[in-house]
């Protein structure tokens, strides 16, 4: 029995695919936050360079990845996929699962995808610096990594729980040579606005974004990077599903079901969207997108218009979303405590395309245990949800008795993520669903757009 599925480096795919062709339905405007009005890249151009302005807004369902990005990439991809043979005769299912690993990049999760890209937009552009934030540390890891290939200086805003819970997250960074700051943070007037109100602020990344925009938008040398959310950082990551796809027709198969962690969406566009083109094509695959109950933007949130980042400086997009000043628990799967979501991802979820749900944060640990039990690998606290979905998905299929085929994203390791299994074992995790009243009060503060 085949466990592991390699593509050759030749085999990489050369250029990354759009979903937006291939979408229901006409997108929304992304707004400006001050005027009112939709972006214009007039309007992005002090934050981004122009080639990803370019992708963002662009209707081309095939974009070619540049060959420096390339060469970098080749660094670690094309990814293995594996058949989890262990863990489904743990589970003694009738189910066949697979899982993408996306922790053989040098950060250890998928985040280097865009980050690398990102980079070398800037890069080329004449930027010499990058500010960004990070919640649990993938993201920042990631973008220090890139910076380091091409020379950029990098300022990271951690989320300040984060900063105290992943202090090894926080070195590999400082190791690729970024500056990390806890964030909220004095050094902005928006973080000082926050501590201001809140002098014990545990931080979110709707604050850490506002920090790093603000940076940005008062340095002419300095562009901002965001690890997920947006059409061109969802764009990089379909070298994922790109793969898989190839890799599962090796594998002589073809999912029932794709399944990936959500926080803002990247991982989870990165392997479902390129399934998106299949299912537009009449395949039936199902979709979904797993996320903690204590930030359930996709099954709690509204679909509105809200601010990207809580000092709402960033541009408003129509998304699924808890409120621009949701304020999430200290859950170890930091990646996934923010507000909002892709407007992609929001939309397909509107549309009915994709599905969502929500997982415990003490089940989403079981899980990972025996998947690591079984398969060897300690995947990161996000990564978990995906891997608790699809035990959920193989256990039904057993006790239904059908033979579903189920592929996840096992975004990334879990090895600078001890501290979360030690409180895991500890007995000290509890899962936290965020009160619905909470939410309603959050959400009576979205903007007001005329679209």
């Amino acid at each position: 029995m085949q466990t592991k599925f390699i593509l050759p480096e030749d085999r990489l795919p050369k250029q990354w695919y759009n979903v937006i062709p291939d979408m229901p339905g006409q997108m929304a405007p992304v707004v400006h936050p001050g005027t009112g009005q939709p972006v214009s890249p007039d309007d992005l151009a002090p934050l981004f360079p122009m080639a990803l302005i370019e992708q963002e807004m662009s209707n081309q369902r095939w974009i070619d990845i540049p060959a420096p990005v390339l060469e970098i990439l080749r660094l670690w991809r094309p990814s293995p996929l594996y058949r989890a043979h262990a863990l489904e005769k743990a589970l003694g299912t009738t189910a066949k699962i697979y899982y993408k690993y996306e922790g053989v990049s040098p950060a250890g999760s998928h985040k280097p995808n865009t980050a690398v890209p990102q980079a070398y937009y800037n890069k080329k552009e004449g930027i010499k610096r990058i500010a960004s934030e990070t919640g649990a540390g993938q993201w920042g890891s990631s973008i220090a990594l890139a910076c380091q290939k091409f020379g950029l200086e990098c300022t990271v805003y951690m989320v300040k729980i984060s900063y105290a819970q992943k202090p090894y997250r926080k070195s590999m960074m400082q190791l690729w040579g970024a500056n990390v700051i806890p964030s909220p943070s004095n050094l902005t007037n928006s973080g000082r606005g926050i501590l201001a109100a809140d002098p014990d602020s545990n931080g979110s990344l709707g604050i850490a974004i506002s920090e790093a925009v603000e940076d940005a938008a008062t340095h002419a040398d300095t562009h901002y990077a965001l690890g997920s959310v947006l059409n061109h950082v969802c764009l990089h990551q379909t070298v994922i599903g790109l793969e898989a796809k190839e890799q599962m027709a090796m594998a002589g198969d073809y999912p029932d079901v794709v399944i990936g962690c959500h926080g803002g969406g990247s991982n989870f566009a990165g392997l479902a969207f390129p399934f998106v083109a299949d299912k537009a094509a009449g395949k039936q695959v199902r979709l979904v997108a797993a996320e903690p109950i204590s930030c359930p933007t996709l099954t709690k949130g509204v679909y509105a218009f809200d601010y990207g980042d809580t000092a709402k400086m960033a541009p408003i997009s129509k998304m699924y979303t808890l409120g621009h000043d949701f304020m999430p628990p200290g859950i170890h799967a930091g990646g996934l405590r923010y507000h909002g979501a892709s407007p992609l991802v929001s939309q397909l979820l509107h549309e009915g395309i994709i599905e969502a749900r929500s997982v415990g944060q003490v089940g989403c640990f079981d899980a990972a245990v025996l998947f690591a039990r079984t398969e060897g690998i300690i995947p990161a606290p996000e990564s978990s949800h995906a891997i608790r979905a699809a035990i959920d998905e193989a256990l039904l299929a057993k006790e239904e008795g059908q033979n579903k085929t189920i592929l996840f994203n096992l975004s990334g390791h879990g090895h600078v993520d001890m501290a979360s299994y030690d409180a895991f074992f500890a007995g000290q995790l509890e899962d936290f669903e965020y009160p619905s009243e909470a939410i309603t009060e959050s959400l009576k503060h979205l903007p007001k757009v005329a679209f």
